[in-house]
């Protein structure tokens, strides 16, 4: 049944991307597109998953509704990997989650990472994919992490262009992150909530909202990050990562590396009280603790979403 829901909705999808013109949707293709995404299965909550907790997962396996895998550990897989990858997919569902698209690289999408991207999905056959909005490569060079674009009208027309690409070649829904940013451009010409409007206005494409980066973002740029989620698009918004970070000499720092603060917590009550969403994951990689004391964490989140659902 679910397996029939999600290949509808694929279908959904690919008819809504490839009726889109230049330039914003139509009302009547935003209204498809919105509709795609809230037909989406509704899985839980989930971890995303690190090869040392690959032993413990099946101990743990009622606390665990899916699985987020980075879908570039799987390129070019050793036997081992592949093998990994294989064993997952018979006992979760999985979401491949990328690192480098690339989606706001004005030098456009490597072709050679959206095969191997490309061959991921068609082997996971996900309900949706995800990366970020973000840059990885400048001037040729991969810069090695994820760099925040301008939020510019020129910005948007990249990443519109950008996303076309990938839709050619992925019919599996994909829905995009909001990053941490330690600097802010000049060149900015929208809010956050604007930005990540537009990115949905102009485009067949989700949200990933990382509650961790935007309360980080919000008190570091001093927004309210309320305020932003209710001005997003909230048929959208798919998925919600969260985690602990770090406050070091003066700001947020999107550590990943310990226990999720009780603001971040709070947030995320907050956030679920305004929107519904069809799965939350626990995105820990670094300092990983032993599956066990996560457990604890997963539950709280499945008790807010639970309610939220109420």
């Amino acid at each position: 049944m679910v397996a029939a829901a999600v290949a509808d909705v694929v279908v959904a999808v690919a008819v809504a991307a490839n009726s889109t013109s230049p330039g914003s949707m139509s009302d009547h293709q935003g209204h498809q597109a919105a509709e795609a995404y809230v037909s989406l299965p509704s899985y839980g909550v989930g971890l995303g998953f690190r090869p040392v907790h690959r032993e413990e997962l099946f101990s743990h396996r009622k606390s665990i509704d899916f699985l987020e895998i980075i879908a570039d550990h799987y390129f070019d897989p050793s036997p081992p990997k592949q093998a990994e990858l294989e064993l997952l997919q018979a006992n979760f569902p999985l979401i491949p989650h990328g690192l480098a698209l690339s989606i706001g690289s004005a030098e456009g999408i490597d072709a050679r990472y959206l095969s191997k991207f490309r061959s991921i999905v068609e082997q996971v056959r996900p309900a949706w994919c995800s990366d970020h909005i973000a840059f990885t490569r400048a001037g040729g060079i991969d810069i090695g992490h994820l760099t925040p674009v301008p939020k510019s009208r020129a910005s948007l027309d990249v990443i519109r262009d950008n996303l076309r690409r990938v839709q050619d070649v992925i019919h599996v829904p994909i829905i995009l992150e909001n990053i941490t940013e330690s600097i802010r451009y000049p060149e900015d010409e929208f809010s956050d909530a604007e930005f990540l409007g537009r990115i949905c206005d102009d485009n067949q494409v989700g949200l990933l909202l990382d509650v961790t980066n935007l309360y980080i973002n919000s008190v570091n740029h001093r927004f309210d990050p309320l305020e932003v989620v209710q001005r997003l698009p909230r048929d959208r918004i798919v998925q919600l990562h969260f985690v602990g970070g770090r406050f070091e000499e003066g700001l947020w720092v999107d550590s990943h590396d310990c226990a999720t603060q009780d603001e971040i917590w709070q947030l995320l009550e907050a956030v679920l009280a305004m929107i519904s969403v069809k799965g939350i994951i626990l995105e820990r990689d670094e300092r990983i603790p032993p599956l066990a004391e996560l457990i604890p964490e997963l539950d709280r989140a499945r008790s807010i979403f639970l309610a939220s659902k109420s």
